[in-house]
């Protein structure tokens, strides 16, 4: 799925874009803030892909006028959002409704675990039987990585883990679906650049499947545009979206498992009324980040915001809350 972008305004506060979003088919809590070595060994392949993809943003025809997203007029701009970069959209006619620094690459923390997410939901069969590596425990500790606390040698399924991964932003639980599905880090890494690609998300790279930021800090980027692309694709898939949605979730313990309960890091559930989804992203160089979904009144909308300052914890949750204050207070026709 890939969103083309058509501007036909540009308002300074907020660089307003009202357009057409065209999609085809196809963490509140701090990760790690350290920029550690790639285990994976990727930092030259991912330089030089983000050179590519530099070079092909210099080469994207100028947008052409459109009508402005149907049924709703976009009027002004929503005020007191510090997000460094972001993007709303019509989740239904891909309208756009408001965007800053659309195509601006930026590291996103967390928020690759929706492609994490996406690629283990398309190869089906989540109730495969996975073990907790010992590994684990060392992936977690080198990176000073946000865990969901799993313990090695518990059988869970992959949806099971899928929960863990989204809910509480568990690295450890990427890392393991990444091994399974990979199968090994360098397929499954591999799989997620070539998965951007085929979105048409030519201004992301993915070297981690967490979104921890190694080798560097901005090795795994994206841009507004280019999540809005992802987000629209997760939430497509049930089973993905059955998740995002859920305030907390838990395993009771048994046979071959410990007890499990996993909160939402996603501000916006439980506390903003009508939020579905979707993911939260943190590090010390992407600060809080959110990929959100919320629907109101019959219309459903859809976004992202990058880069807020770190005043807190829900400080993405708390962007995302004034853009989509704004755009459900616009007039509709």
């Amino acid at each position: 799925m890939r969103v083309a972008v058509r501007l036909t305004a540009t308002a300074a506060a907020g660089s307003i874009l009202v357009g057409t979003a065209v999609a085809c088919s196809a963490a509140a809590s701090a990760p790690s803030r350290h920029a550690a070595r790639s285990p994976v060994g990727v930092s030259v392949q991912a330089a030089a892909r983000r050179a590519a993809a530099r070079a092909a943003r210099t080469a994207l025809p100028t947008p052409t006028p459109t009508p402005a997203s149907p049924g709703v007029r976009v009027t002004g701009a929503p005020s007191g959002v510090k997000a460094k970069g972001g993007v709303l959209a019509n989740a239904v006619t891909g309208g756009l409704l408001w965007s800053r620094d659309l195509e601006t690459e930026r590291p996103i923390g967390s928020i690759a675990k929706v492609m994490t997410a996406l690629l283990v939901i398309q190869a089906g069969n989540l109730n495969r039987q996975i073990r907790v590596p010992q590994a684990v425990i060392g992936y977690v500790v080198k990176y000073q990585a946000d865990s969901a606390g799993l313990h090695p040698g518990d059988v869970l399924t992959a949806q099971q883990l899928l929960e863990a991964m989204l809910l509480p932003s568990g690295c450890d639980a990427a890392y393991i679906l990444a091994t399974a599905y990979g199968p090994g880090i360098p397929a499954f890494l591999a799989k997620m650049n070539a998965a951007a690609q085929r979105l048409g998300m030519t201004h992301t790279h993915f070297t981690s499947p967490d979104g921890l930021p190694y080798p560097t800090e901005t090795s795994t980027f994206s841009t507004p545009a280019d999540l809005l692309t992802l987000g629209l694709a997760a939430m497509k898939l049930p089973a993905f979206r059955s998740i995002v949605a859920q305030h907390i979730y838990q395993i009771p313990k048994g046979p071959g498992h410990h007890h499990y309960w996993w909160e939402n890091t996603n501000g916006l559930i439980g506390s903003y009324p009508g939020a579905d989804g979707i993911k939260t992203g943190y590090t010390t160089a992407a600060l809080h980040c959110l990929l959100f979904e919320a629907s109101r009144g019959g219309l459903t909308l859809i976004g992202d915001v990058l880069g807020s300052p770190a005043t807190g914890p829900a400080a993405g949750a708390a962007a995302a809350a004034k853009v989509l204050n704004w755009a459900f207070s616009l007039r509709r026709d």
